[in-house]
Formats: C-alpha cells, structure tokens, sequence
C-alpha cells in the first residue's frame, strides 16, 4: 500500500473508532472511488459496514461496489434496505451488477429483481442465464456499434451522441440483422473523407468469442493478440457485448488467485466463512489426508527396508534430503505445466517437449545436488559406497520427480480433474514414495560394500 493509501486508512480507521462519522463523510467525498474500495481489504465487516453505509449517494457506492470483489459487495447490500439496493444495482454496469446478484442468497437476489420491473432487470436477467465464468457472464451488454451502410459523417454524429455505454476502443460495425461484420478504429473515422461508407473502410477479419467461451480463453485471446476490447457474440455471430481490458484483468487475477489457492490445498471459499473453522477445516482437510495417507505409505516402506537400515544406520541421515528435493524439484515441475495449462502457453501437443526439457533439467539439478550431498555423505561417515548410495539416490530421484511434475497435471488434465488443485499433492505424495524406494532399493544393492 502506497503512503497516501496508509494515511487515508489510518485516518478512517481513527474516525471509525471515535464515531466521527460527520467527519468521515467528508472524507469519502474527497476520495475517488477506487482508493475507498482499495481500504475495505483493511478492514473487518464491521467497519466496511459503517463505511459503505456513510457512502450515500447511489451513483457513487455503486462505484465503490464495481471495484470491490463481488462476494464483499454483495455482503454489504444485504444488510440495507431492498429498495436502496435496487436503486444502486440500476447504478452500476450490468455485468457488474449480475455478479453481485449472483453472490447474493437466492431468495433476496429473487426479490431484488421483482422489486426492479423494468429494462434494467430484463438485461440483468439475460446475462445471468450465461455460465458465470464465460464471456457471455463478464460481458458488457451498453455496447457502441454502427450499421455497415452508414457514412463517415453519421457514424461520428452517433459517437457524438452515445451515453452510457462501455468505453469505445474499437467501433464494431453490424449488418441490418446486428451480424457483426467488420471493425474499425477511431483513428480511421477521423482520417477518411466524410461522405464513405464503413463498410469501404471496415476490417472484416474481427477478432470475437461466444458467448460460451471460457472466461480464461477469452484473456488469452486478448493477450494473443495485443486488442483492449473483445467483442462477444451468440452461434449466429451475432453482436452480443463486449468485454475490455479492465474485466480481463480482473479475470486473470481471479483465476491466478484461484488457481493458487488451489495448489495449497485450500480455496478461495475460505474468505467467504470468515471465522467459521469447521468450514474453513473441511475445504482443507481432503488434500492433507492425501498427504497423511502418502506419509503412512512411505514409512511402511521404510519398514519394508528395515534390514538395510538396520544394516546400515547412517542412511537415516539423509532420508529427509532425499524425500525433500524430490518433492520441491516435483513441485517446481507441476507448478510450471499447471501455469502453462492455464495460460495456453503449453498444449497436449507439445508436451514432448516440455517433458523432455523438465527431463533434462531434473537430469542436470540431480547430478548438481548428488555430487555435493554424495561427497557430504563420505566425509561424514568415511564411507565412499555411502556416497556413492546417496549421490545416485540424488540424481534418480530428482530426475523422477521432473518428469512426476509434467506427467501428473497431464494426467488429471486429460481425465477432466483440475490439475492445479489435484497436481501438488499427488506430486508430493508419490516422489516422496519413490524417493524411498529409490533410496533403499540402491542401498539394498550395495548392502555388503556399506556394511
């Protein structure tokens, strides 16, 4: 948080426990909308209540409310009046407003509705009949768009007059039937005499999606191709809404946290239980049971091998170096192909590649980390087959593991299971079982010369 940031959420905080609410209101007047929403991460409900209550002016919580996240915003409405929140759900742009609806209890999103009655509750209720992570359910319905047959002179008329809608980047031209035909940029507009038509000017190769296509394939369309706005469309092509930049970032960071949550066996459910543990426990129990349930298979393992480490004592030594570079060298692996998967910027078809790379590097980390925790091994216990053990031990498992780490995420992403949640204990799980075996199945091979 940057210094201005601070102050203002020292100072709030300050007016929040004296009750200067008079005092406070004045405050949000003078701060812009982005920086009241940026101070509800620093507070509890309690004093985002107080807070947003102070706001007052529709138009202006319903700013706040389109930069905060959208369960925050809808946690805060339900405790004022229904008709209040219609007023400042007709404020705000419609897929923003559907995303609040749709993090609000049903009941209440069901009243909200009835109470609107009119083209803002139509609108709000066609775009939460699209899947909420798709373009249809992000889209923005208040587009710009002009008919083909159209002239200069009367396309900048029409952009002259236009209020409400999503900002112009881009001018999407339609046919009669609102197909969309072709696109064209401002700059064009006002650098062609005034009397042509658009379609003699218009771009036909537009860059589009469904209305059913996935949330993160519509960030990677606009990153693939360098655009601020994407137009949406139905199976006829056509025009349906638009999505720009400032939604996509929204999205990427949403599917980044996401996908992160989900990698440490948790989710972002979790903000939504508050201090609720037993929610809370049980959305992380099930990826820690895996683990426990790999722990237990490991030392059953290590039971197995109880002759040789009986035998041999000094291999307890290194049993956590070579389980624990296993895992992190796995980890490495999964996290990377999970975020190649997510970005588009790994496919199944070139996952020879990417698997022969992660081979190569693991092959190369493992003889790294095996010389040094081999030549380790013999001058702590003056044993050169000891070294030998743990310096091979080293290399094969970390190898192993690299390729663990590319395999796994495949596996579940070919099976339909959501790598990013299911990849990172698995992956720490079975290198921990193959380090074991690896590491005891080569002393085993050298018992005599170790003894």
């Amino acid at each position: 948080m940057d210094q201005k940031l601070q102050i203002l959420l020292g100072t709030v905080q300050k007016l929040i426990r004296r009750g200067a609410y008079p005092n406070l209101t004045k405050v949000l007047v003078k701060s812009h909308p982005a920086d009241i929403a940026h101070l509800f991460r620093y507070l509890d409900l309690k004093e985002q209540r107080i807070l947003f209550n102070l706001i007052g002016d529709a138009e202006r919580s319903a700013e706040v409310l389109s930069e905060l996240d959208h369960s925050t915003g809808a946690q805060l409405l339900e405790q004022i009046e229904k008709e209040t929140i219609t007023e400042i759900l007709q404020e705000m742009p419609y897929d923003d407003a559907v995303d609040i609806i749709r993090n609000m209890p049903e009941e209440l999103a069901e009243e909200i509705l009835q109470i609107m009655e009119d083209e803002h509750s139509e609108e709000i209720e066609e775009l939460l009949k699209y899947g909420e992570e798709t373009a249809g359910g992000i889209m923005a319905t208040e587009i710009f768009s002009l008919r083909e047959e159209i002239t200069v002179r009367e396309a900048i008329s029409a952009l002259q007059e236009a209020t409400d809608v999503e900002m112009v980047f881009y001018l999407y031209v339609t046919d009669d039937h609102n197909h969309l035909v072709g696109v064209l940029s401002l700059r064009q507009l006002l650098t062609v005499p005034p009397h042509t038509r658009l379609k003699d000017i218009m771009a036909v190769d537009v860059f589009s999606v469904r209305t059913d296509t996935d949330q993160e394939e519509v960030a990677r369309v606009v990153e693939k191709y360098n655009i601020l706005a994407v137009p949406v469309v139905d199976e006829g092509n056509k025009l349906m809404g638009i999505i720009t930049v400032d939604d996509v970032i929204d999205v990427m960071r949403q599917e980044a946290t996401e996908d992160i949550y989900k990698m440490a066996g948790s989710s972002d459910e979790e903000l939504l239980y508050g201090n609720k543990s037993l929610k809370i426990a049980r959305l992380r129990l099930p990826w820690l049971l895996t683990n426990l349930f790999g722990g237990v298979i490991t030392g059953y393992l290590m039971w197995v091998f109880k002759v040789t480490l009986k035998e041999v004592i000094a291999l307890i030594s290194f049993i956590p170096v070579i389980t624990g570079m296993g895992g992190n060298v796995g980890g490495q692996s999964a996290t990377i192909v999970v975020r190649g998967f997510a970005t588009g910027r790994i496919e199944l078809s070139t996952l020879r590649q990417v698997f022969l790379k992660e081979l190569r590097v693991g092959v190369i980390m493992g003889l790294v980390c095996g010389v040094t925790i081999g030549l380790v091994a013999y001058f702590w216990h003056h044993n050169v087959y000891l070294g030998l053990v743990v310096g091979l031990a080293m290399v094969t498992a970390m190898t192993v593991a690299a390729t663990m780490g590319v395999l796994a995420p495949t596996f579940f992403k070919r099976i339909g299971v959501d790598p990013a949640i299911a990849s990172t204990p698995f992956v720490q799980t079975a290198n921990d079982i193959t380090g074991i075996l690896i590491y005891f199945g080569t002393a085993t091979l050298f018992l005599n010369q170790l003894r």
